[in-house]
């Protein structure tokens, strides 16, 4: 037997950091002061809440009460979430931005971040809501607001305010749109384990991701090829009657299929793909082929 033994550890306040090793992200959430500037808070409590069903996604965010974060998105009902890359002089100005018991003009006077305007259409703005600018150094940006379902919840006996954010829009550069939708490459986004022993915030650098393939007997279903068109033209919408059409291609070509009917669907000019146009498809090839 081991003589590493598992041992009781008391679970204090912020057990994810004083009772356990979390591992965290490490996020830059943009809000507009009454001033009207944009206001920029390091957070690592800051999770997917909702992922799917009928376009209705949202984050979840812990603030404390006073923050100013919390008090901003309280008062506007909008925010940013800007993920940076894993850079050790963005670490250490998140850890100066994040002390608490400053205004907006002082927290921002230290910041070395580079805001830029929201990235809303006229179409996707609200009259009448300022909304807070965004890190031209981040990856990716979530814009949101908050979920008018779920109320917002400050408990006063905790000074804990949780919110649930609704991802409105969601921009990334360029290189990074391009290797998400080809599985290719992976931003070297930071890993945070917290505040510790009183006197330092640890983060940690992770090695190169690496792939473990789907086990061939696991077969391609509906669901497997929905998530595949979904994540390589969202441009063009496939009926589930178009995805049943190609159930049987293997999982190595399946890509591949998808990208060749989405290009003939855009040559075109159809914004959706069903099985009648699967169909001519499959024809046209057949007679191409003869």
């Amino acid at each position: 037997m081991s003589s590493d033994k598992f041992e009781n550890v008391k679970i204090l306040n912020n057990f994810y950091q004083t009772s356990s090793f979390f591992p965290m992200p490490v996020v830059l959430v943009g809000t507009v002061a009454e001033t009207g500037k944009t206001n920029l808070g390091p957070y690592s409590l800051c999770f997917p809440y909702r992922i799917a069903g009928d376009g209705r996604h949202a984050m979840k965010l812990n603030a404390r009460m006073d923050s100013n974060t919390a008090m901003n998105i309280r008062r506007t009902g909008v925010c940013s979430i800007n993920f940076i890359e894993d850079d050790k002089k963005y670490m250490e100005n998140c850890v100066m931005l994040g002390f608490p018991g400053e205004t907006t003009a002082e927290k921002m006077a230290n910041s070395i971040f580079t805001l830029i305007p929201s990235q809303r259409t006229s179409e996707e703005r609200e009259e009448g809501v300022q909304y807070p600018e965004i890190v031209e150094e981040a990856v990716q940006v979530f814009e949101c607001s908050v979920d008018p379902e779920v109320p917002i919840l400050v408990d006063e006996d905790t000074t804990e305010c949780h919110m649930v954010l609704s991802v409105d829009k969601i921009v990334m550069k360029s290189k990074w749109k391009k290797a998400l939708f080809e599985g290719k490459g992976f931003p070297k986004l930071p890993i945070d384990y917290g505040y510790r022993n009183n006197a330092n915030f640890w983060f940690t650098k992770h090695s190169k991701p690496y792939k473990l393939g789907i086990p061939e007997t696991k077969g391609v279903d509906i669901s497997t090829v929905r998530y595949a068109v979904d994540r390589c033209d969202p441009q063009v919408n496939w009926t589930d009657d178009a995805c049943e059409k190609i159930v049987k291609v293997p999982r190595v070509f399946l890509t591949n299929v998808i990208r060749q009917i989405n290009e003939q669907a855009i040559e075109e000019g159809k914004t959706e793909v069903d099985a009648e146009f699967m169909d001519a498809v499959r024809d046209k090839r057949n007679k191409e082929k003869r």
